[in-house]
């Protein structure tokens, strides 16, 4: 009876895990989809790239400047940024990126391995 009962429980598991990475791998593709349609033209790398140069500048080479390449980034600081702007980077409202699409970029960008 315990073994079924372990059995059981390991199945549950093993099923409720692959669920969870198949919806992270959802919602960092859609995050990825969302990094594309707004932050890339500015974000994206490259030394033509408005975002990318003013934190290259600002950064001096200590950390990336592209978005895509950093690893620090966490989901609430990405989520300030979006909705509030900073210098010339506009605040995007929820009718442009929607809450449910900034958690996804969020989570795309603050993933350690993009």
């Amino acid at each position: 009876m315990m073994k079924n009962l372990d059995t059981i429980l390991l199945a549950a598991m093993v099923t409720w895990a692959s669920s969870a990475m198949a919806d992270d791998g959802a919602i960092l593709a859609r995050g990825k989809h969302v990094f594309n349609q707004w932050c890339a033209s500015c974000h994206g790398v490259g030394n033509h790239m408005a975002g990318t140069a003013s934190l290259a500048a600002k950064y001096s080479g200590s950390i990336p400047a592209a978005l895509e390449e950093r690893t620090d980034l966490n989901p609430d600081f990405i989520r300030y940024f979006v909705r509030n702007g900073v210098l010339i980077m506009p605040a995007f409202r929820k009718t442009e990126v929607s809450d449910t699409d900034l958690a996804a970029l969020a989570a795309y960008l603050s993933h350690p391995t993009k």
